[in-house]
Parts: structure tokens; C-alpha cells; sequence
């Protein structure tokens, strides 16, 4: 039967409380039920007269209201406000009732300028809710996965200039002179002179945000970014994150974002990354901290036809390669970069059977290099064969990959609304909390937040990530790896 509705329930008058109309279930309860937000009012105190001016916004209030909108993916602050004053979850968790007027939108802005920013009241926050998984059991730090994402800047790209900047120089410059200079005397070499100034170099500097840097992928898209570096645990729990320009590569920041996680959490059994972190140095940073690299496997970038490196092997007895035609590469030099140059002998390459798969150079000569810690980069490429490795390593899609995914999708930020990288750096961390807080609220809700029952609910989780048959080994020398 057709049945029409005649509205009049718009006009109903009804003696309700807003707790009876929020569904128990519904996610800003778990989260009132998984922490205590009475711990900001301490992180700010510092921040508030006690006696002049008029009475602020409670500061709980204040970040619960940017928490929801990084929780709900909301645009805007300014939508955020509309929101909340029309969502009756979001006026119960902020505790206001249903005619209290709701702050303005542009009052958390105004609070940041002059009483949070360049602080550490968002890492605090973070640190805090990070705390309350560790405390329940949720973390699991001894595998980390690392890796970064870029976020596009509130910033025109056709709008920058062109400046010249000096290049970068490598965090571990001096150790890698050191070591270059030591084998060069071995082999006989002058060792190098001090390396010159760094170079000067073109870049484009966005006038909009002139903080972010341009990100290039692809011969398409070029855009102005900044680029998220992440450490997660096995549960998916961001551990550490660190924001820089888009420009900077994934490689040069990750030693900072390993000490971030270390720092509290200790030093790691194993670290997974991609393709981008499988250099020299990472893997040598990595085997003689005592943690296990876990690395994919990388094509070799040679032309169609032509012999692979990995058909040029090695001998350290003779510190030479001997080539497929089993003839010596024998060394020549080590260059400023650290890497040691073999060459092939000219008269014998001239009249070699493999001549047109070996190398085009006019001189008949074949040229192969071997970094001075090519050692711990083949140490691990061993370890990508073993099973552990494997293990952990396909484990990545559902943990950083995920991190990343739900960042962009879920919680806004497939670009950021802010400019400057203090205030994007802000947006990082509570973004991050607010996907940590999320998880912890939902597993605490599910296991009904007894010991006896997170235990179990962390037993279940255990047997569906098949770890309780695949435990990582508590031994942390270089043999056991």
C-alpha cells in the first residue's frame, strides 16, 4: 500500500537528551571510551593566562573539533563548523548541546598563530595516543615498514620561479671520503683532495608555497608536493613520520625517520622498504645496527640484448670481475661517489665473440662498478631469497601501503589545504593520531577493553597474520641475520 508521510514530524516537539541520540556503536564513542582528552589541558597550560583576558574556547574542545575533521575527512574547517552544528555526534563528543553555538571556523587558526605554533603540542598528542595502544598491547615495533607518499601543496603549479640552490651533500659524506680515501691507498691510489663546495643548481620555487618542492613522476604530471615519510608496525600503527619538500628523496630521510621510532621504542628486528631505500648506505646502516633489511628485488637498468651485471662476477681474491667470456676486469680506480671501476682489456675485448652484447664503447672497453659497500647491498639481496624475508616483506600492502591508502581516501589528504611546511607538518601528526586513534577506539571496542578479552582479540589477530607460526627470531647479531 502507498503511503505518503506528512512532514509533521519537523515541527514535533520531543524531550530528548543528545546521549539517548547517538547510537552506541557510533565512533566518536569508541574514541570517548578509548582515551582521556583531559591530558591536553596540561600540554597548553603554558599557553593560557590564569588570570587576564576573557575566557578562552575550552582547548579540549578546540582540538576534538579539528580531530573530527580529520577523522571524517572533512574538507575544510570552515565545513567542519556546518558540520558539527547540524551532526548530533559531533555536538556529544565536543559536549555541547543542541542550541550552544559552536566556535567559528576561523578560531583554531587564530589559536594556532598565537599560542601553538612552533610547539609541540601536536607531537604530544600523537605521542599520547600512541602510548594508550602500547599500554593495551596493540603495537608491535619489532618490524618496522617504511616508506613516504606525496601530498600536493595548496600551490599553483604554473605559478614559480627559477633560483639556483646548492645541491644536498650526503649525510654520511665524510664517513663514505674516509672509506674512499682508505681504499684508494690500498690500491696503490692518491687519496682524494677535499671534496668542493656542493655544486649550484636550477630549481623551481613555487611563489605560492615557496616551502614545497616540485614533484615530478612521470613525463606528465609535475606538481608542487611534500612528501610524508612514514614508519609503521605490523598492526598498521604510524610510529614516526617526519614531512619535508616533495623534492627530497625518499633515501635521504629515512636514517632520521629510523632514529625517530628508535628513540622510544628501541632498535627494531627487522625494517621493510621499497626499491627506493635498496642503496649502499641503507643497507650497511641496517646490518651494522643489527636489524635485518627486508628489500625487493630490482631490475637491472640494461639495454635489450646486452649482458647483465649479474653476468660479471665478482672474485675477491683477485678483487676482479671476470666477464662471461671468463677474461679479468681488473680495478682501475675509485671515484669521488665511492665507486671502484673495473676495465676489460682493450686488445683482448677486440676480438671477443660477445663484443656486441658486452659494450658499445669505441675503445672496446668494458667498464663495471662495484661501490665500495656493494658487500652489505648483496648481504641484502641474500636475504630477500629467505622465507622470513618474503614473509614480512608481502606484508607490506596491508600495513604502510594501507597507512597510505586511508590517509588519502579516508581522512583528506590527497592534498593539503595549509601552506608552509610547520603547518603541513601539523596536519601530518594529527592526521596520523587521528588513524591511530580510530584503530585503537574500534580494536578496544571489539575486544570490550577487559585484559582477558584484548588479550584474546590480539590472539585472533595473530592467527590470521599466520604469526604465531612465523615468529621473528629474538637473535640480533649479524650471524643470526
Amino acid at each position: 500500500m502507498l503511503s505518503k508521510n506528512n512532514y509533521e514530524g519537523r515541527f514535533q516537539v520531543s524531550v530528548h537528551s543528545l546521549d539517548e541520540l547517538v547510537p552506541n556503536n557510533h565512533l566518536v564513542r569508541k574514541i570517548e571510551n578509548a582515551i582521556d582528552f583531559s591530558f591536553i589541558y596540561d600540554l597548553v597550560r603554558d599557553k593560557y593566562s590564569a588570570e587576564t583576558g576573557r575566557p578562552s574556547v575550552d582547548p579540549v574542545v578546540l582540538i576534538k573539533i579539528v580531530l573530527i575533521q580529520y577523522l571524517f575527512g572533512i574538507r575544510s574547517m570552515r565545513q567542519t563548523i556546518r558540520e558539527i552544528e547540524t551532526n548530533v555526534a559531533y555536538r556529544w563528543f565536543l559536549g555541547y548541546d543542541f542550541t550552544q553555538p559552536i566556535p567559528h571556523f576561523t578560531t583554531f587558526g587564530k589559536n594556532y598563530v598565537r599560542r601553538f605554533r612552533d610547539t609541540d603540542v601536536f607531537e604530544s598528542i600523537f605521542a599520547r595516543v600512541l602510548e594508550e595502544a602500547v599500554e593495551h598491547g596493540f603495537v608491535e615495533p619489532d618490524v618496522l615498514f617504511i616508506d613516504a607518499t606525496h601530498v600536493k601543496a595548496n600551490a599553483n603549479k604554473n605559478k614559480h620561479m627559477k633560483t639556483l640552490v646548492q645541491e644536498q651533500s650526503k649525510k654520511y659524506q665524510e664517513q663514505l671520503e674516509e672509506e674512499i680515501n682508505e681504499d684508494r691507498i690500498k690500491h696503490g691510489k692518491k687519496p682524494l683532495g677535499k671534496k668542493p663546495e656542493p655544486a649550484l643548481k636550477e630549481v623551481k620555487v613555487s611563489t605560492t608555497d615557496p616551502e614545497s618542492g616540485l614533484f615530478v613522476k612521470g613525463e606528465k604530471e609535475r606538481v608542487f608536493a611534500y612528501t610524508f615519510h612514514t614508519a609503521c608496525d605490523r598492526n598498521g600503527f604510524v610510529l614516526g613520520a617526519k614531512v619535508t619538500p616533495g623534492n627530497v628523496h625518499d633515501s635521504q630521510v629515512f636514517e632520521e625517520v629510523l632514529e625517530l621510532v628508535k628513540k622510544p621504542f628501541g632498535r627494531p628486528i627487522a625494517v621493510a622498504v621499497d626499491a627506493g631505500y635498496k642503496t649502499p648506505y641503507i643497507s650497511k646502516l641496517l646490518i651494522d645496527d643489527g636489524i635485518r633489511p627486508v628489500m625487493p628485488y630490482t631490475r637491472p637498468h640494461t639495454k635489450d640484448g646486452f649482458f647483465k651485471k649479474y653476468d660479471y662476477v665478482y672474485d675477491e681474491h683477485y678483487d676482479a670481475y671476470i666477464c662471461p667470456n671468463n677474461e679479468f676486469l681488473t680495478y682501475g680506480l675509485t671515484n669521488r661517489d665511492g665507486y671502484q671501476m673495473y676495465k676489460s682489456n682493450p686488445e683482448k675485448c677486440r676480438t671477443c665473440s660477445f663484443l656486441n652484447q658486452c659494450t658499445e664503447s669505441k675503445d672496446f672497453t668494458k667498464q663495471v662498478s662495484r661501490h665500495i659497500w656493494a658487500d652489505y647491498l648483496e648481504e641484502a639481496d641474500h636475504l630477500r631469497h629467505t622465507e622470513q624475508n618474503k614473509r614480512i616483506y608481502s606484508q607490506r600492502k596491508e600495513t604502510i601501503e594501507r597507512v597510505f591508502a586511508d590517509m588519502k581516501e579516508k581522512h583528506g589528504m590527497r592534498w593539503t589545504t595549509l601552506r608552509g611546511l610547520r603547518k603541513v607538518s601539523m596536519q601530518a601528526m594529527l592526521v596520523y593520531a587521528c588513524m591511530n586513534l580510530k584503530k585503537l577506539a574500534t580494536w578496544l571496542w571489539k575486544s570490550g577493553g577487559s585484559k582477558r578479552r584484548v588479550a584474546a582479540f590480539l590472539y585472533l589477530i595473530a592467527l590470521k597474520q599466520d604469526k604465531l607460526l612465523s615468529s621473528v627470531p629474538e637473535q640480533r647479531s649479524l650471524s643470526a641475520i
